[in-house]
């Protein structure tokens, strides 16, 4: 069945740097976009940046860029962020998402979620 697990969440300075990664099975990983996600206490989830198959950003939110880069490796059926220069408002659960078709029906995908704490 189709699996996203993220990982590499944790609790960071401003200013400081963390690397989310996402495992994805189940699916062609290679043949799909990937997206990270994330969702702050009290606020709608947003999306954070896509990656195309062949490992071109398409998107990054306004309030990333310069900051976060989103990347793949196709041969490990992983994906990344890594993030720099963190602040407080990144604060948030991260998500990596697929919008996947399984037995005909098409739908999106979510893992369980990483916690990225910017405190100091």
């Amino acid at each position: 069945q189709v699996k996203l697990v993220e990982s590499g969440g944790g609790l960071v300075q401003p200013g400081g740097s963390l690397r989310l990664s996402c495992a994805a099975s189940g699916f062609m990983f290679s043949s799909l976009a990937m997206h990270w996600y994330r969702q702050a206490p009290g606020k709608e989830r947003e999306l954070v940046a896509t990656v195309n198959a062949a490992g071109d950003p398409l998107y990054y939110l306004d309030s990333v860029k310069g900051r976060f880069t989103i990347s793949r490796d196709n041969a490990k059926n992983m994906f990344y962020l890594q993030m720099n220069n963190l602040k407080p408002e990144d604060t948030a659960v991260y998500y990596c998402n697929a919008i996947v078709t399984v037995h005909l029906v098409r739908g999106p995908y979510w893992g369980q979620g990483t916690q990225v704490t910017v405190s100091s």
